[in-house]
């Protein structure tokens, strides 16, 4: 299957350049910080639910919402930032970002209750929606092939780690200090990060003129929001009466809706997500491995603090620096994985990475209140190896074959689908732990122990779950970026 894209010139349609320049590894460097800072909100909130729940007056199933908002804001936004990336600078979408991003954390820090608190956390995402796809899709125009592996080694460390850590720091913080510090402490290192990226920040290629087709970014909100907020109501009683599936189904009639008009605008030229990167066979195998990896990733860093406080009775320090050398170990391995990708290829990594995914997820399905510290430490280790092993080889796969002009709407659908899966997936195991923790305690069993069973059915359906990321992995081969903006065939 061939298909050619005539996508207006953007920043994205440049060809790689040969060796990166110092100026270029200056741009990309800004980018990776700034990206750590923003995407490190995404499961900060995470060891702080016990204590917001208390602080706030909500249950697990509403506070999860501060991390799940948080998650479906991002898939919501990312897809507009294809348009974003073709229409405006390097410059402007940064500086937009991260004016977001600090305004949010700005009014989540001063948020007297809830209802303030989640919306500051929809601004905080819709400026770090913008920062991962002006990241990717830099790299993808400044960095030639053979040294992408590498460099995308060092975006795992932004993608995978930042959210890994945030237990960690909202743990640290959460012990010296309220809540609200965990907002206050990052904002100046935003407004720093933003004040650099002004004065060192150069632009990247040459905006086009794209358009913003308006009804398909409404149709993302019932699309990708239906589908999650159904997901966090299986068992129980929705809004109004209205059942779990209901909203499930309506998400998914919305989806095939905005699939239909991309398809519709092909003939303009003007799609908001350009879904022909999908008929490149390793772009979409990537795509459905990295997304089984986020459920898992973003299930453990919200369902394991709930075990270390609620069950166990540990700390809010405690659990985060116990879930700290994961999140190093996994920064660590970034750049070397992305090393043995450029050498070795991508499959056999892969595998490695999905089979420790699903054996950590299966043991975690098995702990019990006489769980050893340092098992818990060394399962989150062992998880945290597995995805190093499969973000980068997956990043890097999937969007190597694709051509200059489908970066944007490439990195924006990858990124999207991501945030996607870890909204669908905490939505879904939260609403699992809950569930069935509610069920037990209306029976007689204890809180402790109602809990616990909940929490170990939610990480079982993550195991089985992860299965299907060693399948997708022995699909996995090697890919070859593509020339110019005529797409391959591909097998």
């Amino acid at each position: 299957m061939t298909t050619t894209s005539t996508s207006p010139s953007t920043t994205s349609d440049a060809t790689p350049a040969a060796p990166s320049a110092s100026g270029d590894r200056a741009v990309i460097a800004i980018l990776l910080v700034a990206t750590f800072v923003v995407i490190l909100n995404e499961t900060i909130m995470n060891v702080a639910l016990p204590s917001l729940m208390k602080d706030l007056s909500v249950t697990a199933r509403t506070g999860q919402w501060l991390s799940t908002v948080f998650l479906l804001t991002l898939a919501v936004v990312i897809p507009t930032t294809g348009f974003l990336l073709q229409r405006l600078t390097t410059r402007q979408v940064f500086v937009t970002a991260m004016i977001l991003f600090s305004s949010g954390t700005l009014i989540a820090a001063v948020s007297p209750a809830f209802w303030l608190l989640l919306p500051a956390r929809v601004v905080q995402a819709s400026g770090t929606a913008m920062m991962l796809p002006l990241l990717i899709t830099t790299i993808l125009t400044l960095v030639p092939v053979e040294r992408r592996g590498v460099v995308m080694g060092n975006v795992t460390v932004v993608i995978s780690v930042a959210p890994a850590i945030g237990p960690t720091v909202s743990g640290i913080v959460l012990h010296f200090f309220p809540w609200r510090f965990m907002f206050i402490l990052v904002l100046p290192i935003a407004l720093a990060a933003l004040a650099f990226g002004v004065k060192k920040l150069k632009n990247v290629g040459t905006p086009g003129d794209a358009k913003l087709d308006v009804g398909s970014v409404i149709l993302t909100v019932p699309a990708f929001g239906g589908i999650v907020y159904g997901l966090s109501q299986i068992g129980a009683e929705g809004p109004f009466g209205i059942p779990a599936l209901a909203f499930i189904g309506v998400g998914v009639l919305a989806l095939g809706a905005f699939s239909w008009r991309q398809a519709r605008l092909y003939r303009t030229d003007n799609p908001l997500l350009d879904l022909r990167a999908f008929r490149f066979a390793p772009f979409t195998i990537s795509v459905a491995l990295l997304c089984a990896a986020m459920v898992a990733l973003f299930g453990m860093v919200i369902l394991l603090p709930i075990y270390l406080q609620q069950v166990r009775g540990i700390g809010a320090l405690e659990t985060g620096l116990m879930l700290l050398p994961g999140g190093l170990v996994m920064g660590l391995l970034g750049p070397q994985v992305g090393k043995l990708f450029d050498r070795y290829g991508p499959r056999g990594l892969t595998l490695i990475g999905s089979v420790l995914l699903v054996v950590s997820m299966w043991r975690l399905s098995l702990i019990d209140l006489s769980t050893p510290i340092w098992m818990l430490i060394a399962i989150h280790v062992l998880l945290s190896i597995g995805l190093a092993f499969l973000f980068t080889p997956g990043f890097t796969t999937g969007l190597n074959p694709l051509p200059p002009s489908l970066y944007s709407h490439g990195s924006a659908i990858l990124s999207t689908l991501q945030q996607v899966a870890g909204a669908a997936g905490t939505a879904l195991l939260v609403a699992i732990y809950a569930g069935r923790s509610a069920a037990l305690q209306a029976n007689g069993v204890g809180a402790v122990d109602a809990s616990l069973s909940g929490i170990q059915l939610a990480f079982g359906t993550a195991a089985l779950i992860s299965i299907s990321a060693v399948v997708l992995a022995a699909f996995m081969h090697q890919t070859k970026p593509v020339e110019g903006s005529a797409a391959p065939v591909h097998h």
